[in-house]
């Protein structure tokens, strides 16, 4: 931020022009189901789902995509067309689905259910990624030159675009960031598996017990796929590493070490790209237990907790999607680094709800008898309540800046842990929820060893509450007063702290000054008013 404020970045991106795309996707499904009882107390249904597309297209043959390329991985000029992939993968997409009911006493205080289902995700949002690439909105890198950035303007918007670098390629040309996906992606799948027990404990009153399950695969994750593939040091004096960091900024490594050699991307003539590709799993395991309780003497309630666990290899398809995580894959190279807890994962959730009918005015407990104005006042009275309680959501400390030498922009490297640290690592304070002196910054060119989602943010505590006065006007008109409190104990919840623990570079660095402060609330309580008018 500095450099660019003094007029001393080193590069910048540029779209000349932008064209609006349209693209456009033909879906269609049908389905067959049965339900069949084979007894009186049990009962199965079974069904078949065949859901299938034409894939992505867009309308004026203005699809630009990167495919692959035998020799540089990623191809030097994108392919132009009607399709966004080169092949579709979704022309029929089979879905079986089965489910139980079954009764084990007959006397209808038992309830045992179990179902497994296999879904897909029909890629309908690819537009995101396959708009950047030339020739229509290309995005283009930039080197400033020492006379600052100033020194390009003005930049003709309407100038033509420059030709892609390549082999043989004269000067003006131009290094593109491209996006796009992966021409040849399935569509993401997921196989859902559950079972559960319920027992009538009262006529009331029933108590629920379950297991709920699922794998998916096929799933987006976000690559560099013009990263360069990390080597392990077969030399006994080391080697030079860096990948593409400049000369300064690399280290050396010792026998045995993977790390990034120094040099190039793959394909020279390509910038670092942000390309989703279909080869991410998760999976997700959940305990629940719940009580619940009908309406009875004008008191509902139901409490339920769950322990659960979410893991996959990536949750930020999009930046806003998992702000506390990595914004893409380490390394196309080996996605097992990446293999942690989801940005969304949560070990433990209790919520409760409840709703009761104050037992006051005409027909209830107290003053049974209350008529008119006094029955007005006291009678029609319900009070509300949520209460929400789980853990925090995982966290993943971040170098701010490229240092494994991948040369991709966003922030994806991890630090090492610290091997001479002692004490706590995470301290639970606004001011440093965790100390960054627990890590250091590997040799230039390497990965860290901290894992994906390797601590926790802050927890939720809030409590909801509402109180609710009916006005009775004639028998079909009422009139209903609201007065409801958000987080009415006024709670202090935090969102997650500041991941990135070192900033600079890989050859001048030092600890950032905000690594582990938290800087917002994630509640406030609220109160609000309202007339409510039933008719």
């Amino acid at each position: 931020m500095l450099a660019f404020l003094q007029d001393k970045p080193s590069q910048a991106i540029l779209v000349r022009n932008p064209v609006r795309l349209g693209y456009r996707s033909l879906e269609g499904a049908w389905y067959v189901q049965d339900e069949i009882k084979f007894l009186r107390n049990l009962t199965m249904r079974f069904g078949l789902r065949d859901e299938l597309t034409n894939g992505w297209n867009e309308v004026a043959n203005r699809c630009s995509n990167y495919w692959y390329d035998p020799t540089y991985g990623i191809g030097i000029n994108p392919h132009i067309g009607g399709s966004c992939l080169a092949q579709n993968n979704a022309k029929s997409l089979w879905q079986p689905r089965v489910g139980l009911a079954w009764d084990p006493t007959g006397k209808g205080s038992w309830s045992v259910r179990a179902g497994f289902s296999i879904v897909n995700d029909l890629l309908d949002n690819l537009g995101n990624r396959a708009y950047s690439s030339p020739p229509f909105n290309a995005r283009e890198q930039l080197t400033i030159p020492a006379a600052g950035f100033l020194s390009l303007l003005p930049l003709d918007k309407n100038a033509p675009l420059p030709p892609t670098c390549g082999p043989g390629v004269p000067q003006p040309c131009s290094i593109y960031q491209p996006a796009g996906v992966d021409p040849n992606m399935f569509t993401p799948t997921i196989q859902e598996w559950s079972f559960t027990v319920e027992r009538q404990l009262t006529r009331d009153l029933m108590l629920q017990v379950g297991y709920a399950g699922s794998q998916s695969y096929h799933t987006n994750l976000t690559k560099d796929t013009n990263s360069p593939a990390p080597q392990v040091c077969q030399n006994p004096q080391g080697c030079v590493s860096g990948g593409v960091l400049a000369a300064a900024q690399r280290g050396v490594v010792t026998q045995g070490t993977t790390y990034f050699p120094a040099g190039t991307r793959p394909n020279p003539f390509v910038s670092n790209n942000t390309q989703w590709a279909d080869n991410g799993t998760a999976s997700y395991h959940a305990l629940t237990v719940s009580l619940q309780r009908r309406v009875a003497r004008g008191l509902a309630f139901k409490a339920n907790y769950t322990y659960a666990k979410v893991i996959d290899l990536n949750s930020a398809i999009l930046a806003p999607s998992g702000e506390n995580e990595p914004a893409d894959v380490f390394s196309p190279y080996n996605l097992f680094l990446n293999r942690g807890p989801a940005s969304f994962s949560l070990h433990h959730q209790f919520s409760a709800n409840f709703s009761y009918q104050l037992p006051f005015g005409r027909g209830q407990r107290f003053a049974g008898d209350a008529s008119g104005w006094k029955n007005q006042l006291i009678g029609g009275w319900q009070w509300n309540g949520i209460v929400t309680v789980q853990g925090g959501f995982p966290l993943t400390p971040l170098i701010g800046f490229n240092n494994s030498g991948t040369g991709d922009t966003n922030v994806t490297d991890v630090p090492n842990w610290n091997p001479n640290f002692k004490g706590p690592v995470v301290l639970g304070t606004v001011d440093h929820w965790f100390d960054p002196k627990a890590f250091i910054l590997p040799t230039p060119g390497t990965f860290g060893n901290v894992s994906r989602g390797s601590m926790r943010g802050p927890g939720l505590v809030n409590v909801d509450t509402s109180f609710f006065k009916k006005f009775s006007i004639t028998e079909r008109v009422s009139l209903q007063l609201r007065a409801e409190a958000f987080n009415i104990f006024n709670h202090s919840n935090f969102f997650y702290p500041n991941q990135i623990v070192f900033a600079g570079n890989s050859a001048s660095y030092g600890y950032s000054d905000s690594a582990g402060q938290i800087t917002a609330a994630a509640t406030s309580r609220q109160i609000q008013l309202a007339l409510k008018l039933l008719f």
